[in-house]
This record gives structure tokens, sequence and C-alpha cells, in this order.
């Protein structure tokens, strides 16, 4: 069980042993972009102590504005270097160290709706300038499988090869993120791999815990977005980092989440089950949902440490205790791509 924010950290933090040995073969410091966000302390605090264990000298950067109080200072003590900067500035992106292994995982969603400029310059031109200015680099770029439109359940969820087609600005942005790295990669030689990310599962956030919280408080859940992906946010650090090995010119495309389409009943009945509540439902199950096939990326990197029934067992044990939360719903529910 993990009790305290501390534990948390640690076991999302924790580097396998194919990470210690994925950062012991790559050459240079890695510089992670939007590190304050809900990944970035874990997934930097994840290279840090991969560097450590394999004995080796390598700097870990991570960049972000820190407008979240504290975030810095944890990192600092972990040992990572920060750099306060707003990457939409030209003059901040410019004076960024070249480094040769770089993240990007700075980008918008929520407020997207009313504030579309902001998201369009977040999500696409930013990253185009990131691009240009680490040609040299190997890019690692988190996307998001919005991306893909919504598909019959039976189907087994988009595979990378499955057309595209975005539903709402924030997803059409992502897009656009994608092509215009894409752009960059062909024109310079920039070996890069955009992971197209759904649904990176914390104690604090995720879609578990919106399903588990609403079990506890008797609220309803709504059942037209019936079916989900999700992945332990630790195993998606972990292959973001071995992702750095893999980078290619044109970019590597992997779609990152679990084995599992994930039926949003289910979820709520063990919930209920572990809280001796009953859910509650709104609407029916819709035919189609968003969903990911994952399977080339469990190729490459074998499936996800941290089961879905452990998950589960976990957030709903987080819930029971006032585990400290984040407060940013995941909107999972949201069909028509308005976030």
């Amino acid at each position: 069980m993990l009790n305290t924010e501390t534990q948390l950290e640690s076991y999302l933090s924790e580097p396998t042993d194919e990470v210690i040995a994925a950062i012991a073969a790559l050459e240079g410091d890695i510089l992670i972009l939007g590190v304050g966000g809900k990944m970035g302390p874990t997934l930097a605090k994840q290279a840090k102590r991969a560097i450590d264990r394999a004995g080796i000298t390598k700097k870990v950067i991570g960049v972000s504005r820190f407008s979240t109080p504290g975030v810095q200072e944890n990192l600092q003590e972990a040992g990572i270097e920060t750099i306060t900067a707003d990457l939409l500035s030209e003059n901040s992106l410019q004076n960024l160290p070249d480094t040769q292994n770089v993240i990007l995982m700075a980008g918008r969603k929520f407020g997207s709706t009313g504030n579309e400029s902001l998201t369009w310059a977040m999500n696409s031109y930013m990253p185009g300038r990131v691009a240009e200015k680490f040609r040299y680099s190997r890019l690692v770029v988190f996307s998001t499988g919005n991306v893909y439109p919504l598909t019959p359940v039976s189907y087994g969820g988009s595979t990378e090869s499955s057309p595209v087609a975005p539903l709402g600005e924030y997803a059409q942005s992502c897009l656009s993120r994608e092509r215009i790295c894409t752009h960059f990669s062909s024109q310079f030689g920039t070996p890069m791999a955009i992971l197209r990310l759904n649904y990176a599962i914390d104690l604090r956030y995720g879609i578990l815990l919106d399903i588990a919280e609403k079990v506890y408080t008797e609220a309803p859940i709504s059942l037209e977005m019936g079916n989900v992906n999700v992945i332990w946010q630790g195993d998606a650090n972990a292959i973001a980092l071995r992702a750095l090995a893999h980078c290619q010119s044109p970019p590597l495309i992997l779609n990152v989440t679990g084995p599992e389409t994930v039926s949003v009943r289910y979820l709520a009945s063990c919930f209920g089950a572990f809280f001796k509540k009953p859910p509650r439902f709104g609407g029916e199950e819709a035919a189609t949902a968003l969903l990911s096939n994952a399977s080339l990326c469990h190729q490459l990197f074998g499936y996800p440490r941290v089961s879905l029934g452990q998950m589960i067992e976990w957030v709903a044990e987080w819930v029971q205790i006032n585990g400290t939360t984040l407060r940013k719903p995941t909107h999972f529910e949201v069909r028509d791509g308005k976030f």
C-alpha cells in the first residue's frame, strides 16, 4: 500500500533495470521541457535515479515556468538542475543549453475552449520552435491518443497506422504538433519519437481517481465514454526514457497505454465493492470510444510493470485514506473534443 506522497513519488520514479541500462548507454545529458507538469517531476527523478544507479556522470535538466509552488525546490533537492523559462519566449528558448537528449512534455489541454489561440501556440507553434532549436538532438515528443477518432469498442483501439481524425481544437493542435515536428525531423534528419499517450495514472489524478471519487461520494458516473485505456505513470515515464534510444527520422510513432480496453462500468463496480457503495450511473455506453492499441509499444518495451488490478487497489486505498489529489479531473467522458 502507498500511504504517503513520499512513498508514491518514490515508486513512480523507481527505474527498472531496463531504464538503467538504456540511460547508461545513452550519450549526453537529458533536458526535460515542461518538467513542472503532472508527469514531469517523477520522470526527471526516474532519469536521475537511473543515472545514479548506473554509476555514471550525466545531468538531468528540467525546464518549466514553475508556477506550482515547491516543485522547483523539490526537483533541485533530488539533484536535478532547473531552469525557469517560458518556452513561448524566443529569447528564453534560444538560451537553453544545447543538449543531446530532449524530452518535450510541455503542452496545453484544459481551458482550450475559449482560449484556442494559446492552445495552438503551446501545442503547435512552440514545438516547432523546439524542433528547430534542438535539430541536432534526439527528441522525444509527447502527444496524445486524442489525435485518433472514436472507434468501435470491438475494434480493439487505433494502431499507429490507423487514420487520424482529431475531434476538437485541442486534438487538432496536437496533430499539428506531430506534423510540424515530423517536418523538422525530415528537414534536418533529427531523430525523434512521438508518444501518443492516454491515459497516465497517478494516485493524485487520472481516470481511476475520477471514477473512484464519484463512487465514494455517491455521485453519478457518466457512461457515454464507456471504455478507456490507462497506464501507470511510472511505466509511461520508463517508456519515454527508453524511447530516447529508439528515436529515428522520420519519427517513430508509438501509442503509449496499457494492454486492456477497460470498461468504465467495470471500474466503478470494482470501486463499489471496495467501498461497499453501489455505483450510480448516468447515460448508456456508446458503441464507440477513444481507444488506442499499444501492442507495438509492448513489443518494444514489454508489458507495463503495474497491472490494472494493482492500480485499482492503490487508488481505492488512496481515496479511502483521503490522500492528496491535484483536483484536476481528466474529463475522460468528453466526446466532442471540447476541453
